[in-house]
């Protein structure tokens, strides 16, 4: 897509990756952006570049504006290959002794990246730079999500420069939030729950100390997807209470099945849930792809997992996905087991074993049943589903 002006003297000239479909195991079924951000003052500023595959349509978009030779200034927010990757492109283009602006530890990560000896300046937190008529603040973000994460403040127009944080990965016609309405919100909630969910503890902090800065914000300009300009303060407001993983009246059946009986075992909690007016979804771990399935986990306060038990083991996708979870450590969950079984029946026992791990608050003691589950097994379901249900309302009044 071609540059716009998003404020005066002020340009997105990032890029548009409609065919991604891949990132980091997360699926981007509808692409993504890389944003960058031209700044034209008495110094002009580059704030981030893309991945590397598209340097060329970069320096394009930024050779429309000027002579990419007459950047002053870059400014590296996050140090990840998709915003850092053109970096040895524009460094050579606009000149290699021009300053490289980046946080403590982007000094750090940048030359073990690059191996480049670029005039790298590492800036402390609320450290400030004259650019003529405007002015910069840098914000250490660190750990939202790389150690050398930063977010850069425009003083005068009101306009934070989000790097990782307030994303989406979107590619549309659409490039603000006026523009695609409250569609875009699931989509930010998938960025959040797949990317930075284990990190809500250190969001939290950091949201408290923006709200201590004397500072406005008019518009947020991450750098996936669309720019906050409406209402920035609804998609601060969605990571606050995001971050508080406070748990709802929702719960989660999450299985894979082998010839279907630990998907019957599945339906019957759901309707078990439902049944007790709780918002249930049984969820095919071969027919969702991980990502969307954590996203759900994200506002659920019960997640049952199920699995039928393969070579003693847990079936593949079932311990794929439980290793995925781990690894973005959600809190305050109600954890539920449940499994199939032909001789052995150890799936139950291994899945309780990783929600346990995960700290969720085991409801009871795996459910297995031999075989395929008779009216009896599919009352006891049933059962399990409203016992949990009841359970989970008590919970999130």
């Amino acid at each position: 897509m071609k540059p716009i002006e998003i404020a005066k003297g002020i340009y997105d000239v990032g890029v548009t990756d409609w065919n991604i479909r891949d990132f980091h195991g997360y699926s981007t079924y509808m692409g993504t952006t890389y944003n960058a951000f031209l700044i034209l003052d008495e110094k002009n500023v580059l704030i981030d570049t893309v991945k590397k595959e598209f340097a060329d349509l970069l320096i394009e978009n930024i050779s429309s504006i000027i002579d990419p030779k007459k950047i002053d200034i870059i400014i590296s927010n996050h140090t990840e290959m998709d915003h850092s990757g053109s970096l040895p492109r524009i460094m050579h283009r606009i000149g290699e002794n021009k300053p490289l602006y980046c946080s403590q530890m982007g000094l750090k990560n940048l030359p073990r990246h690059f191996r480049q000896k670029w005039n790298c300046r590492g800036v402390e937190n609320g450290e400030r730079v004259s650019l003529g008529k405007r002015s910069l603040t840098f914000l250490e973000t660190r750990m939202i999500h790389w150690p050398d994460s930063m977010f850069t403040y425009l003083n005068e127009d009101g306009i934070l420069f989000s790097s990782d944080g307030f994303g989406q990965h979107y590619a549309g016609w659409e490039k603000f939030d006026d523009q695609i309405g409250d569609s875009i919100m699931q989509h930010a909630k998938k960025y959040f729950a797949n990317i930075l969910l284990l990190y809500s503890p250190k969001i939290l902090k950091i949201l408290e100390t923006v709200s201590q800065m004397d500072i406005k914000i008019n518009m947020i300009c991450p750098d996936h997807g669309i720019i906050w300009r409406r209402d920035p303060g609804k998609i601060i407001r969605a990571y606050a209470e995001w971050s508080e993983q406070k748990p709802k009246a929702k719960a989660l059946v999450i299985y894979d099945t082998m010839w279907q009986s630990t998907e019957k075992m599945a339906i019957a909690i759901t309707e078990g849930l439902i049944g007790e007016g709780i918002e249930t979804m049984p969820m095919h771990l071969r027919k969702r792809h991980r990502s969307d399935v954590m996203t759900e986990v994200l506002e659920a306060g019960a997640v049952v997992v199920g699995s039928p038990t393969l070579n003693n083991g847990l079936f593949p996708t079932v311990s794929d996905f439980l290793t995925y979870m781990k690894g973005l450590k959600p809190k305050n969950k109600i954890g539920q087991a449940f499994g199939s079984y032909g001789w052995s029946g150890e799936s139950a026992k291994l899945v309780q074993e990783e929600l346990e791990a995960m700290k969720f608050e085991i409801f009871e003691p795996g459910l297995r049943i031999q075989y395929v589950p008779e009216q009896e097994g599919i009352e006891a379901c049933f059962s399990l589903g409203r016992r949990i249900g009841s359970r989970l309302k008590r919970l999130s009044q």
